[in-house]
């Protein structure tokens, strides 16, 4: 029973055969292909608005990159204190925007205060030389603790970002599974409420090693092909990532994968929700849970096989895949049990 990540599990069917589809002939490279071509104008459909698509190999790399373009080496960025981006990619962030601040902005649901966050840029925005000044968001969709701002909670923020001349990007490595989770359109969760760029996640929803900047402010292209050349993130034979690309979005597939990973969970979660002292810290809106037990229950779920991340003494990180299956469930719901019982 794996529940560390998304991460872990292979590449969707669907997605394997999108690759071979490309692999044969010849076409130009660097993303001056047919198979590009058709991508890009396949996701400008999917969020009803021109955009620019750059694929690249790691969620990491569309953050860093992304976030690049947004502020100079003196801004400062806002995420929550829960972000990926502060967090998890080893200064990232700040080693590609040549040393921009990350700044935390506190929420509840790992979700960023719109009344804080205007607090906070109020305070920052005095234009002295001695304060580094605003320059972009980061919001992260799904969050780092498994939730799901609403189209209505991103305008918000957006809002607040725009009236004092920031750019608003999202991290959204699990885009997918927060558009699964809310049923809304993805133009609604993202340009129409504000978004300039995006990170868009693929990989932990069955691609192989490929996720995407997706542009909506044009004027931010030119630039971002420059750096993404320079960072080493300009495949040359990109048919292949355009070619998972183009199939994670086609027919509903991305969508389809999200939801079962998100069901999943939400199954998961009220399993485990109904054992005495097993606390799950905030709703199941996408594919995580944060769950807490008492310590020797983490022990004996590891020594009977089950794989998790932990996320401090008694508390634990669960991720249901799209291919999680129901023995994974009933099984890891069934050691719990048995493991706040005393074993």
């Amino acid at each position: 029973m794996d529940f560390r990540s998304d991460n872990v599990t292979g590449a969707a069917s669907e997605i394997i055969a999108a690759i071979e589809s490309v692999n044969h002939g010849t076409v130009a490279s660097y993303g001056a292909d047919p198979h590009t071509a058709a991508m890009q104008q396949r996701f400008s459909e999917l969020f009803e608005h021109p955009v620019t698509v750059l694929p690249v190999s790691t969620g990491i790399a569309a953050n860093a990159l992304a976030l690049s373009a947004c502020t100079p080496p003196y801004g400062v960025i806002y995420c929550h204190p829960s972000a990926h981006v502060m967090h998890r990619e080893s200064g990232a962030t700040e080693f590609f925007t040549g040393g921009a601040k990350l700044v935390p902005v506190a929420g509840a649901e790992f979700k960023i205060d719109p009344a804080a966050f205007a607090e906070i840029v109020e305070s920052d925005k005095s234009g002295l030389t001695s304060k580094a000044p605003p320059s972009a968001l980061s919001l992260t969709q799904a969050t780092d603790g498994g939730t799901v701002y609403a189209p209505a909670e991103v305008n918000a923020l957006s809002a607040v970002a725009k009236r004092y001349g920031l750019k608003v990007h999202m991290d959204g490595a699990r885009f997918a599974n927060a558009v699964a989770s809310v049923g809304c359109s993805p133009a609604d969760m993202t340009w129409r409420a504000g978004v300039d760029i995006m990170s868009f996640g693929a990989t932990k929803c069955g691609a192989m090693n490929t996720d995407a900047i997706v542009v909506f402010d044009q004027a931010m292209v030119q630039e971002l092909r420059i750096r993404a050349r320079r960072s080493g993130q300009a495949a040359s034979k990109m048919r292949f990532a355009s070619a998972q690309l183009d199939r994670f979005i086609t027919d509903g597939l991305w969508l389809k994968l999200a939801g079962q990973a998100n069901g999943a969970a939400k199954r998961l979660g009220g399993l485990l929700g109904g054992i005495p002292q097993v606390e799950i810290s905030a709703p199941v809106e996408a594919n995580e849970l944060f769950v807490s037990l008492p310590a020797n229950a983490v022990d004996f779920l590891e020594q009977r096989g089950v794989l998790l991340y932990r996320r401090g003494p008694g508390k634990i990180r669960l991720v249901c895949r799209f291919d999680t299956t129901p023995a994974e469930i009933d099984g890891l719901a069934s050691l719990t049990r048995e493991a706040v019982a005393g074993g």
